[in-house]
């Protein structure tokens, strides 16, 4: 025996059954790149970095071009590029929009997507300090969310080389309330208010939006666009030039996981390579 709804019931029925497919299968609007810069110097001698101006080393050079030339490669354009106010991350961004031929692309720095500050910590070797401190000490100082390291000094040998380079003064906050030590919860704090008030408007403008930043601010753009749990962010490890594609719906809730784009086994290898820098090297005796 068949069971016909009347017209208006059949109506709403469709339309509650075309809403539920939405909800299921979200178009993708808007699509983003994030981007941690290639190599540098202190990354090739496994040293913490952070606010320490470097530049890209020979290895870092060739990841960026070859970053540029995969997404020319697959057809994508940028309309607008951010990044940090780290040399590392600018000479990237340079090396990418060279190789796809954007030059002429609008790049927009700032102090928010600088890396995360690691205090005392900064110009330490990992290695050395998991072999001191314990591999697992060290993985949380470099993977937590919530765990700050001891902050820097003036008696620390680069206070002054962060703290008296004029690009600073440039900043959207007094110099005195830069930090002086971070976790990867305050690089969230302090990167959302410029992701919320100029990235997400060029986005939405429907552009092709490139951050060329860091592993740390990275992560916690991550955490935040893909709703990534306290927990789950200290497995999330970001290797160095490989461009991270993130489709956005309308409301910029990611329609799937992010996909890092290259080659799947050197992606990996470059994965454990990050890795295995907060690992104690064993000496022979």
């Amino acid at each position: 025996m068949m069971y016909f709804l009347p017209c208006g019931k059949f109506t709403e029925y469709f339309r509650c059954v075309y809403a539920c497919l939405c909800k299921k299968t979200r178009m993708p609007k808007y699509k983003l790149f994030l981007l941690r810069h290639g190599e540098g110097a202190w990354n090739k001698e496994n040293r913490f970095c952070s606010w320490v101006d470097q530049h890209l080393s020979e290895e870092g050079v060739k990841e960026a071009q070859q970053c540029g030339g995969l997404l020319k490669e697959q057809g994508y354009r940028l309309d607008a590029v951010f990044t940090s106010l780290l040399t590392r991350s600018i000479q990237t961004a340079w090396l990418v929009t060279q190789a796809m031929g954007d030059e002429w692309v609008p790049v927009l720095k700032s102090w928010r997507l600088n890396e995360r500050h690691y205090g005392a910590l900064i110009g330490l070797n990992r290695a050395e300090l998991a072999l001191n401190h314990g591999e697992e000490e060290v993985r949380l100082w470099r993977r937590s969310y919530d765990i700050t390291p001891p902050p820097i000094t003036e008696s620390h040998p680069f206070f002054f080389d962060i703290y008296n380079d004029r690009r600073y003064l440039t900043c959207d906050v007094p110099l005195e309330e830069l930090p002086r030590s971070e976790s990867l919860k305050q690089v969230l704090d302090r990167l959302l208010p410029y992701w919320n008030n100029v990235i997400v408007p060029e986005i939405k403008k429907d552009r092709t939006v490139l951050i060329s930043a860091h592993g740390n601010s990275c992560r916690a753009l991550l955490k935040h666009i893909e709703g990534i749990s306290d927990d789950d962010i200290v497995g999330v490890t970001l290797p160095t030039g490989i461009p991270i594609l993130l489709e956005l719906d309308s409301d910029l809730q990611p329609v799937k996981p992010h996909e890092l784009l290259g080659n799947q086994v050197q992606i990996q290898n470059a994965i454990r390579k990050v890795e295995d820098q907060g690992k104690a090297k064993k000496t022979d005796t």
